[in-house]
Order: C-alpha cells, then sequence, then structure tokens
C-alpha cells in the first residue's frame, strides 16, 4: 500500500489500523541537536482525546507515546524517530454486523474494490483514528519550528450553520478555554445548541478550522507543484473528512473585484515590507511574503449516524444496519483541530528545511 509518506526532507510515515494492536509512525529527516519534550506530545494528544461533553466516541483510549528510536539524553540525534501508541480500547466484535456490509458515505466500498477486501472493524488504516500518529508527528514538527519562531493555532470557526468569520488573532488561551475551541464565547454557545440539537436528533454535524501560521518568512515555499497553497491543501485534505480547503479570502475572492482584493505593499516602523491587508493569505507566487499563514478546512458531518439504514451487502443484498449503539463523534470539528495543526506544522517544518537548497547565502 502506497501512500501513506508525506514530506520531502521532514519525512512523516505513519502505520496501524484502527482496531489492530499499535499505530505509530517514523519521522525522518529531523535535525540533530533539538531539545525533545515528550509533555509537549502528550498535551497534543490529550487535546485530540474524547470529549464526554461534545457527545463524542465513548472509545477512550490512553494515547501514551512510546518513543523507540531518535531521541538521547534529551535531544533529537537526526536519526529516524520512530514512536508507537498501543490501541487498548479496540474492540473488533462491536463490528461483526458489518463485515460484509458497505456503510454510507464510508470508504468501505472502495476500499474493497480496490484491495480485494476491507477492514470493517471501524474502517482499519481509514479510520480517524490514525490521526492520531500525524499529532506526534505534528508535535516534533513545532519543537523544531520552535527554533524559527514559527508558531502554529488553529480553532473552531464553524460547527453546522454557525460560523465565526476572520482569522482572529486569537491567543491558545483563548481557544483552550472554550470546550469547542470556539474563541467567541457567544459564538461557542450558538454552536453548542446546533450540536446539542443534532445528538437528539440522532444526527450529526461538520464545521469548519481555520489555522494561522505566524512567524513564517518572506520567501519560503517551492515553485511550481510545492507551493506553500499546494502543501498545505494537499496536507489538510489527506485528513479524513476533509471536503474543502481555502486561503485568505479563499472562495469569496471570486466575488471581489482586483482593487478590494490586492494586498498593498509598505514598510512598517521598523523598515520591514508588509501589505496593508492579507487577503492573498500569507503567499504570493506560491511563495511565503512574510505575513501571517492564514486557511480554513471544512469538515463534512460525521458519516456514522446513530440510526438504522439502509445498505447493501457485498453480494449486492439490501440490508439495514443498526448503528444506534456504535461510538461515534456527533461533531469531530473540535477534536480536528489538533490535528490541523500537526498537519502545518509538519507542512512548514519540511519547507524550512528545504529552503536551505534555495541559494548560498541566506537568513533562513
Amino acid at each position: 500500500m502506497a501512500g501513506n509518506t508525506t514530506g520531502t526532507v521532514f519525512r512523516v510515515t505513519t502505520f496501524g489500523e484502527s482496531h489492530g494492536l499499535a499505530i505509530g509512525g517514523v519521522v525522518d529527516g529531523c535535525p540533530a541537536g533539538i531539545s525533545f519534550d515528550t509533555g509537549v506530545i502528550r498535551y497534543e494528544l490529550g487535546r485530540r482525546k474524547a470529549n464526554s461533553e461534545l457527545h463524542s466516541t465513548t472509545r477512550h483510549e490512553m494515547d501514551e507515546p512510546r518513543i523507540l528510536s531518535g531521541i538521547f539524553e534529551g535531544k533529537t540525534t537526526g536519526a529516524p524517530i520512530a514512536f508507537m501508541i498501543v490501541n487498548k480500547a479496540h474492540d473488533p466484535g462491536a463490528y461483526h454486523q458489518l463485515r460484509d456490509a458497505y456503510r454510507a458515505s464510508h470508504g468501505d466500498y472502495g476500499w474493497h474494490m480496490k484491495y480485494g477486501h476491507f477492514d470493517h472493524r471501524g474502517g482499519g488504516r481509514y479510520s480517524a483514528r490514525e490521526t492520531a500518529a500525524r499529532v506526534v508527528a505534528g508535535a516534533i514538527a513545532r519543537q523544531l519550528l520552535a527554533h524559527y519562531g514559527i508558531t502554529v493555532q488553529g480553532w473552531v470557526s464553524g460547527i453546522g450553520n454557525i460560523q465565526l468569520d476572520g482569522y482572529g488573532p486569537y491567543t491558545s488561551a483563548e481557544v483552550e478555554a472554550s470546550t469547542l475551541r470556539c474563541p467567541d464565547s457567544d459564538v461557542a454557545k450558538a454552536m453548542m445548541s446546533e450540536l446539542e440539537a443534532a445528538f437528539i436528533e440522532k444526527d450529526t454535524l461538520g464545521g469548519l478550522v481555520s489555522c494561522v501560521v505566524n512567524g513564517v518568512p518572506a520567501g519560503l515555499g517551492e515553485p511550481v507543484f510545492d507551493k506553500v497553497e499546494s502543501e498545505l491543501a494537499k496536507a489538510m485534505m489527506s485528513i479524513p473528512a476533509v471536503k474543502g480547503f481555502e486561503m485568505g479570502s479563499g472562495f469569496k475572492a471570486s466575488t471581489m473585484r482586483g482593487t478590494a482584493h490586492n494586498d498593498p505593499f509598505n514598510t512598517d516602523e521598523q523598515g520591514a515590507v508588509v501589505t496593508t491587508t492579507n487577503h492573498a493569505g500569507g503567499t504570493l507566487g506560491g511563495i511565503a511574503s512574510g505575513n501571517p499563514v492564514c486557511f480554513r478546512v471544512a469538515f463534512k458531518p460525521v458519516s456514522s449516524v446513530k440510526r438504522k439504514e439502509e445498505t447493501i451487502t457485498h453480494d449486492k443484498k439490501k440490508r439495514v444496519i443498526d448503528l444506534t449503539g456504535g461510538r461515534h463523534d456527533v461533531c469531530v470539528v473540535p477534536r480536528a483541530v489538533p490535528v490541523v495543526e500537526a498537519m502545518a506544522a509538519i507542512v512548514f517544518a519540511d519547507l524550512i528545511l528545504r529552503n536551505r537548497s534555495a541559494r548560498i547565502k541566506q537568513n533562513l
């Protein structure tokens, strides 16, 4: 199975299935000498965990990362950093009724057609359980980015029909103060009402995660096919349940005139080049402009609904499946924030290291 690795210099490979013995990954290309704090990894994994207040899945994993290689005396060695997380709350028997049936809007059918089989135990390899490995890799990338003063901050900007406009700025404290990870308390209350209604109606919701990457130096990015936005788009679209990606003004740009959308250049008090607006979202010609990199990611509603649904079996016979007792989220968006941040951190860690080859003398 190809497609399990991302990155060019800072390379991340993940492995494992939802109800297998463990999930994990290998981070290759991370420079030696970076202070390594497992507390950062545990914190990020904790943000991804299920939350009963949000009617999340009842599957509760400890998610204790075990570092297998690449770290010595608290620093990276330059060798591959291998890690694993043991799955302790897996329950394959709970999925027996799905052994020969295709769930609506899941990957079951496509994977069956491609490989001749599929893992009915919660999706196996294509389960969102895999994203825990991305969060670990992203936490490692964050510690590399810290050396360059680059930070990544995401938040929930939409659940159902309730949305929060703009790109802040918001602090981590403001985001984490909300159970929903929405930094606006009034909007968060409206989102919670939307979520509660879906729970009562045994339905699910999608939403938006907004993210800003601060401290990105001008000049970062690899044209033509590896532009900043190209790399981010691929990374975000690889996250389970993601159906849309936009940068800066995004799709709204199609409704604006050039005079309104252009970002005029100027200099700040220190003489640095800046733009008076940031409709472009932090890139120009695919290269970082020095402005904050701003983007949004759209998640579809959770496909597993706590209702009986009609489907077909492998031999094309109709069947009704009952998912009312399943372990599913009503909305994954709050838990997806650290996943979006992790993928952004991985992208920029890779771009930083790739940029070293751009020219002989540079500031990066």
